[in-house]
């Protein structure tokens, strides 16, 4: 028969109470242990990156366009007005028409601008006439004075000789006092009817001058007259004045609509000449400067411009920035072309730069993963960068020369600091 051993008993109860705390602490330990793990780097496939390398050099800081694109020059427009007041009669070239200097867009009339011309030139004619007969009058005047002078002139130089003969024969004895002095009283009187003579000639020359050029400022007013007169009626033929095409206007004219001078009757605009005007950022065009250089890319070639204008106005945001083109535009470059631009604001000198990363911002702060040196993986580093141009970026601190980073947006791995990569 069996005999009860209640001790051994007691003894497995103990054993089994032992080891099942044992494996309570052993689970216990083992699942704090799990817990104080560091999760295990993420892997990032290689080719879904793109990453730089930090270089030594000079820095070309640039600002990019948001938008852009070639607009006509203010010099390149020209805005033809009606000068009198008249009807249109005929529109020879509509808007789109490439025309020249001499060719006749649209055809005026105005038969009181016709007579003014006619009135004048006939005005100028009288005035030549009165001039040409107020010539012939003064020039008669002048001749009979000159032959008068000339008799006086002929008698006084004859009785100068005989004044001189008889003052000879006076003092060889052979005439008496009395003689001589009449010859030489005569002498004497003549002198002074020449000397008046030449006087009056001097005198009718510089009157005859005074009255003809009193005549001649009616004939040149008359002249101005018809020439005014004659303008206004050229213009009635408007001529285009430059090489280029028939714009369209907001409110085009007529025929058989009566002008008014100053009305808009046409608008030219030379096609060669054209500017980029460039949206810049608000934030970023504070550092624009006039005269700086630029690039505008036309999507068919690459044209270099300067800086002429900066828009002092915000609107949505950006400024307005034209650029005037310094080289030969592209075939296919027409107004309202959308153009790329950037514009060089500075030029930095034997520095440290790498390529932009995404999301960097100017003269700030920011973390990058830097490749190992193996390249199996990339740990983060805080860079203190400068100034920010459109592809790259200054370095200030945080990486060396040859260190390579990447630059994509690493954002959804905030929360490491060490990734591998395959």
């Amino acid at each position: 028969m069996d005999i009860a051993r209640p001790d051994i008993k007691r003894k497995k109860k103990r054993r089994t109470v032992v080891w099942s705390g044992i494996a309570v602490v052993v689970a216990a330990l083992a699942a704090w242990g799990v817990m104080q793990l560091k999760p295990a780097a993420p892997t990032v496939d290689r080719s879904t990156i793109w990453t730089g390398t930090v270089k030594r050099g000079d820095l070309t800081i640039q600002v990019r366009a948001s938008t852009g694109m070639l607009v006509q020059r203010e010099d390149s427009i020209k805005l033809i007005s009606a000068q009198t007041d008249a009807t249109v009669v005929r529109i020879d070239d509509l808007p789109g028409t490439r025309v020249g200097p001499n060719t006749v867009i649209m055809e005026l009339s105005d038969p009181e601008l016709n007579q003014k011309v006619l009135n004048a030139r006939l005005a100028l004619q009288a005035a030549e006439a009165d001039y040409k007969s107020l010539q012939a009058t003064l020039e008669s005047a002048l001749m009979d004075k000159r032959v008068a002078a000339a008799a006086v002139n002929a008698d006084y130089s004859q009785d100068r000789l005989q004044a001189q003969t008889d003052k000879q024969l006076y003092d060889l004895g052979v005439i008496s006092g009395l003689a001589y002095q009449k010859s030489r009283d005569t002498a004497e009187q003549l002198t002074t009817q020449h000397q008046i003579s030449q006087e009056q000639i001097a005198v009718n020359l510089r009157a005859m001058q005074v009255q003809l050029a009193s005549a001649q400022t009616k004939v040149d007013q008359a002249r101005a007259q018809l020439d005014f007169y004659a303008k206004e009626q050229a213009a009635l033929h408007v001529t285009a004045g430059i090489t280029g095409e028939v714009a369209p206007l907001p409110t085009p004219v007529q025929v058989g609509e009566r002008v008014t001078p100053g009305t808009s009757l046409a608008e030219v605009i030379q096609l060669n000449k054209l500017k980029a005007q460039l949206q810049i950022a608000e934030t970023q065009a504070h550092n624009i400067q006039l005269g700086q250089p630029a690039l505008i890319d036309t999507h068919n070639g690459i044209v270099p411009g300067i800086v002429s204008r900066i828009d002092p106005t915000v609107l949505n945001g950006t400024r307005s920035v034209d650029v005037m083109l310094e080289g030969p535009l592209p075939q296919g470059a027409v107004a309202q072309l959308s153009v790329d631009g950037t514009i060089d604001l500075a030029q930095l000198h034997n520095v440290l730069y790498v390529g932009r990363p995404a999301l960097a911002n100017d003269n700030s702060t920011i973390s990058l993963f830097k490749i190992d040196p193996g390249g199996k993986g990339a740990t983060r580093v805080s860079v203190k960068v400068g100034r920010a141009s459109v592809n790259d970026i200054q370095v200030l601190g945080g990486l060396a020369e040859g260190d390579t980073v990447i630059l994509s947006d690493m954002s959804r791995y905030d929360n490491v600091d060490h990734i591998r990569l395959d």
